[in-house]
């Protein structure tokens, strides 16, 4: 953390704690025939403070979007069983004892829960997010497809090892043409792409465009789909040997999987997700064509997400039942070479000690554990020792916040905790 960043912290952790946001605040935005246009929410500004506070939580009232069925049968029970885990306190980048409460409020978290094994220890809502709202999630999307992908070589539908264009023959000329499977799971591309999201000409930008995320520019209005934008991205180096995080890898992971397979991405997840005992339909954000964003287009309840990742935590069974092989979870959670994630200073400053496998964050210390993470504060944490999961639905300001590496300590000293806390 840089010495201006660090007194920027430590004043948002003193706000938050002067601050009172005990009970839900219930949002002004849309409300009227039409909405006045200081709380209208739109597709031009729902990722914009603060309307993203309302547009996180309702995308699919502003765009297209693909359901991921709950069903039918009955929903999946959690027990209550309520720890005073808001008074946890962790030490903080800036250098003070920080408690959970505070970190949240800071963080602009929107819902948070804590669970181990069926027990909800700890959940909270802020800022009029209830509990069967959906949040998008941003990039923990991803590792969600890198769990699809991860079964799909389980089942012997996809190798690893194969280029992906003996998949996706569209991708010959592109940079993904001559990159192996295992590459685009591992964000080990070389690629020429920055994801710089403020930027609007930054790849990462128009990544954004093509998919739908944002209204495109006249200058980058040629692309209709990711079908289309991503044969257009070009090769920089060699692949492998590196991290190197793009968005636009995980897409062509995705269409790599649904050519493997034959099925599109949110029909591979609605297969896992009719049996979990979930709440209420997931959904993607659909593009011009219809297409699964699969990159970062996924939204669903706090609990859902909750479900999801004890099916992990839980070795990839659900009420007797294997709904994902248990090859596949020690593969993610195997990790890979730190030493290469350390190269990424950005990332190795935020998840310090981890590595990059199938589109997870792996933590591989004396605590293992695996975490997704997505802009604007989204996070699913598991801690495979003691079966702690973790969720965060937030609405930041900015897309990269001087929260996000307290985040994540305070998911670990959360896991770390409860590893030797009782409880009932």
């Amino acid at each position: 953390m840089s010495q201006n960043t660090a007194p920027l912290l430590a004043n948002l952790y003193l706000e938050a704690h002067e601050s009172s946001l005990d009970a839900p605040i219930a949002t002004p935005f849309m409300q009227g025939f039409p909405a006045g246009s200081a709380h209208r929410v739109t597709w031009r500004n729902w990722m914009t403070p603060p309307f993203n506070q309302w547009g996180f939580r309702n995308l699919a009232r502003l765009r297209p979007a693909i359901d991921v069925r709950a069903g039918v049968g009955p929903v999946s029970p959690f027990n209550p069983a309520p720890l005073p885990l808001d008074q946890l306190h962790f030490d903080s980048e800036c250098g003070l004892s920080i408690s959970v409460i505070d970190h949240l409020i800071a963080s602009q978290t929107d819902a948070f829960v804590v669970l181990k094994g069926d027990d909800v220890l700890f959940e909270r809502y802020f800022n009029g997010q209830r509990s069967h709202d959906r949040h998008i999630m941003f990039s923990v999307t991803k590792s969600l497809i890198g769990t699809l992908g991860e079964q799909l070589v389980s089942d012997g539908i996809l190798d690893p090892g194969k280029l992906a264009a003996h998949y996706v023959p569209e991708f010959e000329g592109s940079a993904f043409a001559d990159a192996t499977v295992r590459q685009l799971f591992d964000m080990a591309v070389g690629i020429e792409y920055s994801e710089v999201y403020e930027d609007p000409d930054s790849e990462s930008s128009q990544y954004g465009y093509a998919c739908g995320f944002q209204p495109a520019p006249a200058q980058y209005a040629q692309f209709e789909s990711l079908y289309q934008y991503l044969p257009s991205l070009k090769k920089r180096g060699s692949h492998g040997g590196f991290f190197h995080y793009v968005t636009a890898t995980t897409e062509a992971l995705a269409w790599v999987m649904e050519r493997a397979s034959g099925k599109p991405c949110h029909q591979m997840l609605e297969d896992i997700w009719l049996q979990l005992g979930c709440e209420r339909d997931g959904y993607f954000l659909a593009d011009p064509w219809g297409r699964s964003v699969a990159g970062a287009g996924f939204s669903a309840s706090l609990r859902d997400m909750a479900r999801f990742g004890r099916l992990l935590a839980n070795d990839g069974r659900h009420n007797g039942h294997q709904l994902l092989s248990s090859q596949t979870l020690a593969r993610i959670a195997a990790g890979a070479e730190p030493a290469l994630y350390a190269d990424s200073p950005d990332f190795s400053a935020w998840t310090p000690g981890a590595s990059y496998r199938s589109q997870w964050y792996v933590f591989n210390g004396p605590r293992p554990a695996i975490m997704a993470g997505g802009i604007h504060g989204q996070y699913l944490f598991i801690d495979k020792k003691s079966g702690v999961v973790i969720v965060k639905q937030s609405s930041l300001d900015e897309a990269a916040s001087p929260c996000d590496a307290d985040t994540v300590r305070m998911l670990h000293a959360i896991a770390a905790h409860l590893a030797t806390a009782p409880h009932s």
